[in-house]
């Protein structure tokens, strides 16, 4: 797949041309940027003046949290939990650099290359060098510029588009070894995705129209970060508070119809505000110690209520902290689209395995899916989101590539109408009653009047079915081959599976850019 075949995507003049001081305001960076002393200087270990001002005792779980957090820089990892965390990092960094050539990408690269700070962080598929803030946020931009990253079921969220990101640049910013980046990724996939399962998981953001996805990431992108920054008990707790503070963003990003809002909510703003609050916190700044608990707490602001009743469990920040690692439970897409449309995909799959059908043998498709999934995938102005639409390139084509998916061209081609005219996309209870898993049942009915019905409970790429090492490098090849090149992608890859005995983040960067 060669980078002439992404030539459907707009040129960069579609993507708003800023001004410096324009980009800067976009970002919302500048009151964070001015706070925090510069490249070198924040490298530098904080020490204390002054003794910090007492405050109210932490609660039992806070301190169990806080703890926890500041001893996994150095707390060894489950052999089978580092894998998967490689295999989540490589993901990432595909996703990021697959992203690059999308209109979010590019005008994420733009302000990279318009503000881009002191030369300390790597800027992704670019030959740019700047700011760790500033690096976070575009590489946030980058990897969620479309739906090839991973996503987490329980909490309704992509953590690794901001948690690689943050855990990256602060991790250039000091140095940090390959083994201490995975216990920083890691960390942010059990921290961030724990707080709205404490409020109810997906029902939150239905409760709430408070939306998930930014809530997780405010607190993962940080968890991460603060970790990379090696913080020790009270600094976590403080910045926990920080995140807390910057935990933002609404359901209307659903309504994004050019993934760009949605790049900036689950991605660039929080992995950029996560490296912020880590370096704040390290150079001394205080906080409250448990805002977790107390008069005014997190819980008490965000959780839903039912008939005046907080409707949250604290006790989910903690449940098995240290024995179930979420990044073992979130999925990653075999196919570059959103999550909701994998498990029809799969189906199709599996019919054309089993029978020789072409799409015109297709008279019908009813494609079963949850409530909440159906609103979010059914007849979007996005190929890769759009449900109708990425059925009947299935049904053409017999599979489904990055280049087919983000093709919008195709989303007027009479063929492609043809056939998705005969999809169905329907709301289903049992589904519905699944949630957060994430299945479809797929009736398909032939112009020989056979019909073929499947329910794809455990979908290729999730925790019950997971990608093997070979999926997930073959996946990455695709979406890192066409930006790099076949030479670059396979030393990435080489340094990725063997990031562990990587003796500082820093090496990867010739890898990730553009030569």
């Amino acid at each position: 797949m060669g980078s002439d075949e992404r030539s459907h995507e707009p040129a960069c003049n579609t993507c708003p041309t800023l001004s410096r001081r324009g980009l800067f305001e976009f970002a919302a960076l500048a009151i964070a940027s001015s706070a925090l002393p510069s490249g070198s200087a924040l490298a530098q270990p904080y020490v204390r003046q002054d003794p910090p001002l007492p405050s109210p005792a932490a609660s039992p779980l806070m301190e169990r949290l806080s703890s926890y957090m500041s001893q996994a820089a150095t707390r060894p990892l489950p052999e089978e939990v580092v894998e998967k965390a490689k295999h989540h990092v490589l993901d990432t960094f595909a996703a990021m650099i697959s992203g690059s050539e999308l209109p979010p990408g590019r005008a994420a690269l733009q302000f990279a290359q318009a503000y881009g700070g002191k030369e300390v962080a790597t800027v992704v598929a670019s030959r740019t060098v700047c700011g760790p803030i500033e690096a976070a946020f575009t590489n946030g931009v980058l990897a969620h510029s479309d739906e090839t990253d991973d996503s987490h079921g329980p909490s309704r969220s992509h953590p690794g588009v901001s948690v690689v990101p943050a855990a990256f640049a602060a991790g250039e910013l000091l140095g940090i070894s390959g083994a201490h980046f995975l216990r920083a990724v890691t960390l942010g996939y059990d921290v961030g995705p724990r707080v709205t399962m404490c409020m109810g998981g997906p029902a939150y953001q239905a409760a709430t129209h408070r939306s998930t996805h930014g809530t997780v990431a405010a607190f993962a992108a940080a968890a991460a970060a603060g970790c990379a920054a090696g913080l020790n008990p009270q600094q976590f707790r403080f910045l926990l508070d920080y995140s807390a503070q910057q935990a933002s963003g609404i359901g209307a990003w659903a309504r994004d119809a050019e993934h760009m809002e949605k790049a900036f909510l689950f991605g660039g703003k929080p992995a950029a505000a996560g490296v912020t609050t880590a370096m704040l916190i390290r150079s001394g700044w205080t906080g409250v110690d448990d805002v977790f608990s107390g008069p005014d707490n997190f819980f008490d602001a965000y959780a839903p209520r039912e008939n005046g009743a907080l409707k949250a469990d604290a006790s989910q920040l903690i449940n098995r902290l240290g024995e179930r690692y979420e990044i073992t439970r979130t999925n990653i897409k075999k196919w570059t689209v959103g999550s909701p449309i994998q498990a029809p995909l799969d189906a199709l799959t599996g019919f054309f395995q089993k029978r020789s059908i072409t799409a015109n043998d297709v008279q019908k498709v009813v494609v079963r899916i949850a409530s909440d999934e159906a609103n979010t995938v059914s007849n979007r102005e996005m190929p890769d989101i759009c449900m109708q639409h990425m059925v009947a390139i299935m049904l053409l084509d017999k599979t489904v590539t990055f280049a087919s998916a983000h093709d919008k061209a195709r989303m007027q081609d009479p063929a492609v109408l043809r056939q998705r005219a005969k999809v169905e996309v329907a709301a289903d209870p049992r589904i519905d009653a699944r949630r957060p898993r994430r299945e479809a049942i797929v009736e398909l009915t032939l112009a020989d009047g056979a019909q073929l019905s499947e329910w794809i409970r455990d979908v290729r790429g999730t925790a019950e079915n997971p990608m093997t090492r070979d999926e997930v490098v073959a996946k990455a090849r695709d979406l890192i081959t066409p930006v790099l090149g076949a030479a670059a992608c396979s030393t990435l890859i080489d340094k990725l599976v063997a990031l562990e005995t990587l003796r500082d983040v820093r090496e990867l960067r010739q890898a990730l850019q553009k030569g």
